[in-house]
Formats: C-alpha cells, sequence, structure tokens
C-alpha cells in the first residue's frame, strides 16, 4: 500500500497524455473525427499509439493542399486558411458528415466529436513564429446540440517539429477535458497546459458555447487568460464574445483608455469623446481605420486585493453596454501598452489620460528594472508615432486647472518633459466639459456600494439604467 508521510499536502494528480488517450479509447461511446492541417497529425497520434484507437477514431484527414482543402470544406470569403472562420467550416463539414454515416439506430449511446485544428508552424528564416487554431466540436448527450471550445494560439519554441508536438499535446488535453471537465471551464483551461509549459505555447483567445456551456460568459474566461499567465493581453467585443486582438489591430490606428471603470462615469465618456476627437484630425490618422480600446489592467482588477469576479463582470457589461472593445492587459507600464500595439501595426496610436497618470509616468521608481532606466521606456513609449492626449486636472480645493503648460513633474525630469511637449507628443483637451472635473469614481462607486443616492447624475444616463436595473456593485 501508497506510504503516507506526515506533513504531506493534498496534491491533484494530472494523467498522462497516454492515460488520457486511453480513457478516451476505452469509452465505447466517445466517438469522432480529427482533421489537423499544418502542423502534422499529432494529436490523433496520440490516440494510434495508445490501442484501441477504433473505438475511438471514426476518421482522420490532413487535407495540406489547398486546392483539396477548398474541395472538401469549401471557399472562405477572404481566402486564408489559418483563421477561425476556417476551423469553425472543417468542425461543422465534419460532424455533418458524422452524422450522416453513422446509424443513430445501431449507435443510440454514441456522443459525436470533431477535433481540428489549421495552424503554421515557425518559418524556415525562423522570422515568424507560428500561430493557429484548434477547436472540438462535441455532444455530452446523444443527439444533444452540439457545444464547442475554440482557442487561438501562438507558438514560442524555435523548432517546428517541436511545435507539432506541442499542438498534439495540447489537442488531447483539449479533447479530454471537452469531455471530462466540461462543467468546470476553469478547471479545464488550467488543464490545457498538462504536460506543457507556457514558455512553449500561448493561448490568446478561447471562446465556450454551446449547451455544456450556457452559463459560461466569455469575457470571464478571458480574464482567466491573463490571471492564469497564459496571455499578457485578451480583448472583447460588445457583445462579449472574445476577439483575437492580432485580428482587430492590425494595421489600424489605436487610441487606448485605461482606466478601472469602477464604473464608467462622465469623466471617462468625456476623456473618450474629446480625445477621439482630436484622434480623428489627425493627418496621420483615417477614420475607416480607427480602433478605439478601453483597457483594464490586472492592477486595476487588484486595487483591493485578489480580483473579485463579480466585480470585474459589473464593469465589463458597463463597458460592453456603451459598445466599447475591452482589452484586459497584464501591462503595468505603459510603454509596454504600445510595444504589444505596434506588433500588429505601424499606423498612428494615441494614449488618453488625465494629468495625474501623466505626471506618474515620469516616476523613475517604475522603470528600475530596464537598464536603460526611465529613458529606454521612453524611448520604446515615443518611438512609434505616439501621442498623448491629455486632459485636465482640477484642484478640488482652489478650483486651479492642471494642463501641460502648467504641470509639475519631477525637476530632473523637465527637460525630458519638455523635448516631448515642443515636439508635439503631448496634447492638451483643451474642449473638455467643465461640469465633469468634480466627479470622483471612487466616491461615486463608493455611494452606490452604501446605497446613497446623488450618483446617478455623475454617471451616463444609460450606465444608470444598467447598474440600478442589475443591481451592479452590490454585494
Amino acid at each position: 500500500m501508497p506510504v503516507s508521510v506526515k506533513g504531506d499536502k493534498e496534491i491533484e494528480s494530472t494523467q498522462s497524455i497516454d492515460n488520457k488517450c486511453l480513457r478516451l479509447n476505452l469509452n465505447e461511446n466517445i466517438y469522432g473525427t480529427f482533421a489537423e492541417i499544418g502542423a502534422g497529425q499529432e494529436t490523433v497520434r496520440n490516440f494510434f499509439r495508445v490501442g484501441d484507437a477504433s473505438g475511438t477514431i471514426a476518421k482522420t484527414i490532413s487535407a495540406y493542399d489547398k486546392d483539396f482543402s477548398d474541395a472538401i470544406y469549401g471557399i472562405e470569403d477572404d481566402g486564408r486558411y489559418v483563421t477561425e472562420n476556417r476551423l469553425k467550416s472543417i468542425l461543422s463539414f465534419e460532424t455533418g458528415l458524422i452524422e450522416n454515416r453513422i446509424s443513430r439506430e445501431k449507435h443510440p449511446d454514441k456522443l459525436f466529436f470533431s477535433y481540428a485544428n489549421t495552424v503554421t508552424t515557425i518559418d524556415f528564416a525562423k522570422k515568424y513564429k507560428g500561430h493557429g487554431w484548434m477547436g472540438i466540436r462535441f455532444q455530452t448527450q446523444p443527439e444533444e446540440e452540439y457545444s464547442e471550445i475554440i482557442l487561438h494560439v501562438q507558438f514560442h519554441e524555435t523548432l517546428a517539429v517541436l511545435q507539432q508536438i506541442t499542438i498534439g499535446t495540447m489537442g488531447v488535453n483539449l479533447i479530454h477535458g471537452a469531455y471530462y471537465l466540461h462543467d468546470d471551464p476553469k478547471n479545464l483551461l488550467m488543464h490545457l497546459y498538462d504536460q506543457l509549459d507556457k514558455d512553449q505555447i500561448e493561448i490568446d483567445t478561447i471562446n465556450f458555447t454551446g449547451p455544456a456551456f450556457e452559463n459560461v460568459d466569455n469575457r470571464l474566461m478571458s480574464l482567466q487568460l491573463v490571471k492564469n499567465g497564459m496571455t499578457d493581453a485578451v480583448m472583447f467585443a460588445p457583445d462579449g464574445h472574445n476577439i483575437l486582438p492580432a485580428n482587430v489591430l492590425y494595421k489600424r490606428n489605436i487610441l487606448t483608455l485605461r482606466g478601472s471603470f469602477r464604473p464608467v462615469t462622465k469623466v471617462n465618456m468625456s476623456m473618450y469623446e474629446k480625445s477621439l476627437k482630436l484622434f480623428l484630425n489627425e493627418k496621420k490618422v483615417d477614420e475607416k481605420k480607427v480602433m478605439v480600446i478601453f483597457e483594464m489592467t490586472l492592477s486595476n482588477l487588484r486595487a483591493e486585493g485578489e480580483i473579485d469576479e463579480k466585480d470585474f463582470m459589473d464593469r465589463a457589461k458597463l463597458l460592453c453596454s456603451l459598445g466599447q472593445t475591452v482589452m484586459i492587459s497584464n501591462f503595468q507600464e505603459y510603454y509596454k501598452v504600445v510595444e504589444y500595439f505596434a506588433q500588429h501595426t505601424s499606423e498612428r496610436m494615441g494614449l488618453t489620460m488625465g494629468v495625474n497618470t501623466f505626471i506618474d509616468i515620469f516616476d523613475e521608481k517604475y522603470y528600475r528594472h530596464l537598464s536603460g532606466g526611465i529613458l529606454e521606456a521612453f524611448g520604446k513609449l515615443f518611438f512609434k508615432d505616439l501621442k498623448v492626449y491629455l486632459y485636465p486636472l482640477k484642484d478640488p480645493e482652489t478650483g486651479e486647472i492642471t494642463t501641460s503648460e502648467n504641470l509639475k513633474v519631477h525637476p530632473r525630469m523637465k527637460e525630458l518633459y519638455k523635448f516631448f511637449k515642443d515636439n508635439g507628443r503631448v496634447v492638451d483637451i483643451t474642449d473638455y466639459d467643465p461640469s465633469v472635473l468634480d466627479i470622483n469614481s471612487r466616491e461615486v462607486y463608493q455611494m452606490i456600494v452604501d446605497g446613497k443616492s446623488g450618483w446617478e447624475s455623475m454617471l451616463p444616463e444609460s450606465t444608470t439604467q444598467i447598474i440600478k436595473e442589475k443591481n451592479l456593485f452590490r454585494e
């Protein structure tokens, strides 16, 4: 019998990839197809290798040739192959095929699934490390509607053969998790990295849909990706659907407003509206290519210790109701945000911030980890075609208004600030709304929590209505 040593702690055991495959293979009801394109057939290989695969695998296919792929799955409107739409086309086609070819009368208890991936691995010159889409369409009960898990990954390994093995391992984890962990999506997410390291592969988008995930909010799953260190930034659209940052940001003019948005006040909306107006008037900005991002960092969300998921969802619902695209990031410093955006666009970018926040970025303590200190940080921040749109600050005691013309930075930073100011990188928002300068979001939040009145006039009308209707920011 196993030996127990005093002081041992309970540790959740992680199944090996072989054991996961064997468990699925030995289940007489789980039955489906595999379609893997771009990185070998590494997922299904794991199932073949452990034995009894005939009980699980109805078919495996790898339509590498584009003409073959188009003949089977059709041609996408954009003509691309490594996309979410392509993956969905494959999954839909394959589940339809298995439904048509496997008799329900003969196999009434079968739980059908289709697993697929479409990826591109690292190129020969090692310039592009590769990325891809993977997903599963599956049933948890015979003849029920299909549920789906679809995710996008970025490869970080520098050999194609290693990337192939990694995608195969994560594929097994995904299929196993879909059947045995679908009732606990957060746990399922964690187990996608079984036998893998986060330095090998990054998940930057994931969506759960279907009857198995009726109570899952994908915005919360996005938060888990950043919180668990699986990626540095995630984005979701106004409809709450998680979206791939690379697709949304590609060659766009990006205007970003960072905040806690707890809740969204008239100050936030004034900052957004006035800075957007200035941004659109820039010569290097194409209105058709503008993308506005409301960003929250993990530090924003951890303002009072651990992340409160209900509090996060309250903020997310408000921002989405206002039609905004939201980004959750692990970027505490602004230069990291700009670096991240610069991976996807070389077009002009804008940052909207208040005077206090702007003064803070001139504090050297935030850049001690950089060998070049604040100069390195500002080189990264302003190296790209970036402008800062500055919303004024009102002193609550004296009524004095602080702008870029009279703000005070540390004496050592004066010349550095003057350099960026003189070069037009800092732009004052001059047509601000004086009536909103006295609004303090923390005070508004506390009034809502305490059940006091008077906060309603400090928020956009639609925001006030949603907070009351859905009882947000209350225990």
